[in-house]
């Protein structure tokens, strides 16, 4: 079982489950755009379809991204004298290219940035927001009950005001040094001359028939004459993409936000038959990106910086952190299940703090003691215990309030279907940027050669209960709790790690573990990465399917755990920053790569 046994090792990539993931994208097509560097990041292909990843060194600067075509972008713009603002650029608009499941301009993202120059870390907030016309009840049926997930995204009621072209804008602006319109060359190249279908898009595309096929427009993209996913290998155009791209390349994000495009995006969200959206035009040129204070949390002496809300990412992983810097992670390692029993249950116990308290807090009042070093030490006192929690032992804590509302628990739906992509540059700025459209392929509604978001289902559908009111509701102008979990790690001030991952609400356990493993128990970035997955958030315990880590159902179901075996897709990418140079990963389950120079 031990599952220090595994990193980087063949047989913990041939047991995952085929299909998850592909390795660099088949066919010589888009062999021949990705440098020699980008291959030698990979070792050759094995059974399941994944490649074993490879600690990636550099000297100065670095992308790591999740797509090979993307990451080159970014190098190129960095190898020009680009900044880490401006490769974010690049990286960005072909990922909506090349990845248009996972993220692009019509869905939103997460920043975290430190400014070389002053020691700073800050964070910009692009994620969607709800429209004017919104209620509450957006969500719910004629008789008051909580759509189906499904019946709620495909179409335009989910749909919010993107954030992701602003966010590009106002990041280039306040630290790009390459012309804009120069950064969109590479996507619209792509866009007009075509890129390979890689595996992993074959069969997400496959996969999503009956939802991505129900738009003509989305369905004569991504689908042959006789209704077939496009082939793996087959050069796929989107001239509609380009024409977008220079659009905004000439008038900037106001190209986007008003005239003919932001029409097209109007168009396509009430023209659907039976879901028809509540976005307008006003709401597109209201649309604002916010720069926020980062959260930062202290784990074994180092600063664990993230998003604050409308995030609950660096919240929920400084609680998760704090209550298990009460425990000695690092003699206990990875392989006892004690490790797991501590990290599994305080997972729970932030997750529950999560669901009562955690939302946009422009709208919300949050209490100010969720990361109080006294309250998650009385947290962690619950697991000085030799079994799991009991459900009853799972709930909302009682942190230092300073004038928070009262509150219901609430759920609402993630998916998993996000990027994230890290980059350091020469001077030192480093973007570590979560970026998604939320559900694979978001509302499956295309606009302008581009996906829209769902992202307005990751509020809670049902927005009270017994006259309270939950935190997460639907609320006009509102942004969405999410869990993207963009974040940098300080030692002294300097950061140390930058890394996030896509996953859903799955994030958070992603994002942290990997942490501890870093920390704890001295792995590389790419070990860590590498590290088979154990995630509680919510009672159950789910093990990764085809990895060591199913050897430990049995310990865990002896400690009195619920657990199950599945899939659980990350798309962790990271880099390590050290005096002698940069180290860079990138996740297995996936078709990404790190490079740099």
């Amino acid at each position: 079982m031990r599952l220090s046994h595994t990193f980087g090792a063949v047989a913990l990539l041939s047991s995952l489950t085929a299909g998850l993931t592909a390795g660099l994208a088949a066919g010589s097509a888009m062999a021949q755009q990705t440098t020699k560097q980008a291959a030698d990041a990979q070792a050759p292909e094995i059974a399941s379809g994944l490649s074993e990843k490879k600690t990636v060194h550099a000297r100065e600067q670095m992308v790591a991204a999740a797509n090979p075509l993307a990451a080159q972008a970014g190098l190129d713009a960095l190898r020009k004298g680009g900044t880490a603002a401006d490769a974010l650029v690049a990286v960005q608009t072909v990922l909506g290219l090349v990845e248009p499941q996972s993220s692009g301009i019509g869905g939103g993202a997460f920043l975290v940035w430190y400014d070389a120059a002053s020691g700073k870390v800050t964070t910009f907030d692009g994620r969607e927001t709800a429209p004017a016309a919104a209620t509450p009840e957006l969500f719910l049926d004629d008789k008051g009950e909580p759509l189906p997930f499904f019946d709620a995204v495909v179409g335009g009621r989910s749909v919010g005001a993107p954030g992701v072209v602003r966010l590009m804008e106002t990041i280039h602006t306040r630290a790009g040094k390459l012309e804009w319109d120069a950064l969109l060359q590479p996507a619209i190249r792509l866009a007009s001359e075509g890129f390979t279908v890689s595996p992993r898009l074959h069969t997400l595309i496959e996969g999503d028939k009956g939802r991505l096929d129900t738009q003509a427009t989305a369905r004569a993209y991504f689908y042959d004459k006789d209704g077939n996913a496009l082939a793996v290998g087959s050069v796929l155009k989107n001239p509609d993409y380009a024409e977008t791209l220079k659009t905004i390349g000439k008038e900037g994000a106001d190209g986007f936000y008003k005239g003919k495009i932001a029409e097209k995006i109007i168009a396509a969200v009430k023209a659907h038959d039976g879901n028809p959206g509540l976005l307008s035009l006003e709401d597109l040129a209201a649309y604002e990106v916010k720069e926020r204070e980062a959260v930062c949390a202290p784990y074994r002496g180092l600063d664990v910086c993230g998003m604050g809300p409308p995030s609950s990412g660096a919240l929920t992983v400084g609680q998760i952190l704090g209550m298990v810097s009460e425990f000695d992670l690092e003699t206990l390692g990875p392989d006892d299940p004690e490790t797991w029993r501590i990290i599994g249950d305080a997972t729970r116990l932030a997750f529950a703090d999560r669901g009562r308290y955690m939302a946009d807090s422009d709208f919300v009042k949050m209490p100010k003691g969720l990361l109080d070093p006294n309250y998650l030490k009385d947290r962690a006192a619950l697991l000085r215990r030799p079994t799991a929690l009991g459900a009853d032992d799972v709930k909302a804590g009682d942190p230092p309030w300073d004038k928070a509302e009262l509150r219901i628990d609430g759920m609402s739906f993630e998916q998993p279907s996000t990027s994230h992509f890290v980059i350091v540059d020469k001077d030192g700025n480093i973007a570590s940027m979560t970026t998604s459209v939320e559900s694979a392929f978001g509302s499956r509604q295309m606009a302008a050669g581009f996906l829209l978001n769902n992202q307005l289902t990751d509020f809670s559908f049902r927005p009270e209960a017994d006259g309270e009111a939950v935190a997460n509701r639907v609320q006009p102008g509102k942004r969405p709790r999410s869990s993207m979990s963009p974040t940098i790690v300080l030692q002294d001030g300097k950061p140390l790690y930058a890394l996030g991952s896509p996953g859903g609400s799955n994030i958070i356990p992603y994002v942290t573990n990997t942490i501890i493993a870093l920390v704890d128990w001295k792995m590389n970035m790419q070990q860590a990465i590498d590290l088979p997955h154990l995630t509680n958030r919510f009672g159950t315990y789910t093990l990764e399917a085809g990895t060591p880590a199913e050897e430990f159902k049995a310990d865990l179901d002896a400690l009195g755990f619920k657990t199950s075996i599945g899939d659980l897709n990350s798309g962790l990418h990271g880099i390590t920053i050290t005096p002698q140079g940069l180290e860079g990963g990138a996740d297995p389950r996936r078709e990404g790569v790190a490079m740099g120079d």
